[in-house]
């Protein structure tokens, strides 16, 4: 009477429903790519510190290699100096060389010691210098010759007499004194140290000497503050 008639079609009364909760297949997938991208994120940030630690430690190395560089081509300047690059040392050859148990240097020696040290004290005053550089320790040897004990004061008196010769304030007709700051690095950064017949070389000659030794920051330490330097540096008395 109305026309065709409507049909709503129904699912049969066997299909059954579809269930509301993901599948535990699909859920150890999802957890599975959560796991990975946790992982990659923490190795590319492992990855990245790695990465600058070998980089400040590749700087660091470099810059260590540069100031012996620069001290090394300081002491190319005064004929019989060198720089030992793996002990880290300015060695003086015979410009530095002792009579047996004594620890007094011509005035020749002190004279050309004087001449070479303000070329060491502007590379210790470099910006990178100041970065690194920690100590200058002045080393004095002995040979073998005497107890261990007598060797150990005279080696050290060799150390006071270089900084003594640094400092005199008594100077031949035409050498120019160094400044304060001069002055002030050298009670900055030098350090006495006796060795006694430690280290002795071949022949007892070349054992009776002076070094330089080069002792820089670690790549984690920071420089330490400078201590005031004195007005007046007074007069050795050995």
């Amino acid at each position: 009477m109305f026309g065709g008639q409507i049909l709503v079609k129904r699912g049969g009364r066997d299909e059954p429903e579809k269930p509301f909760w993901i599948s535990f297949s699909d859920l150890m997938v999802a957890l599975m790519v959560l796991f990975l991208f946790v992982m990659s994120v923490a190795l590319l940030s492992v990855t990245k510190t790695v990465t600058e630690a070998e980089r400040r430690q590749a700087e660091y190395e470099q810059d260590i290699a540069d100031l012996l560089k620069d001290f090394s081509n300081a002491a190319r300047q005064t004929t019989g100096v060198s720089v030992d690059i793996k002990k880290r040392t300015i060695e003086f050859g015979d410009k530095a060389r002792f009579d047996t148990g004594s620890s007094v240097l011509r005035p020749d020696q002190a004279r050309e010691l004087r001449a070479f040290t303000p070329r060491v004290l502007e590379v210790a005053d470099s910006p990178k210098a100041k970065r690194w550089l920690k100590r200058i320790v002045v080393e004095g040897y002995t040979d073998r010759r005497g107890t261990y004990l007598l060797n150990l004061n005279l080696s050290l008196q060799r150390s006071q007499r270089v900084l003594c010769a640094l400092l005199d304030k008594k100077l031949l007709p035409d050498e120019v004194p160094l400044s304060d700051h001069q002055k002030g690095l050298i009670h900055r950064l030098f350090l006495v140290g006796g060795y006694s017949f430690n280290s002795a070389r071949p022949s007892f000659d070349e054992s009776r000497r002076i070094e330089l030794r080069l002792d820089f920051y670690g790549i984690n330490e920071s420089p330490e503050t400078a201590p005031e330097a004195p007005t007046d540096y007074g007069t050795c008395m050995i």
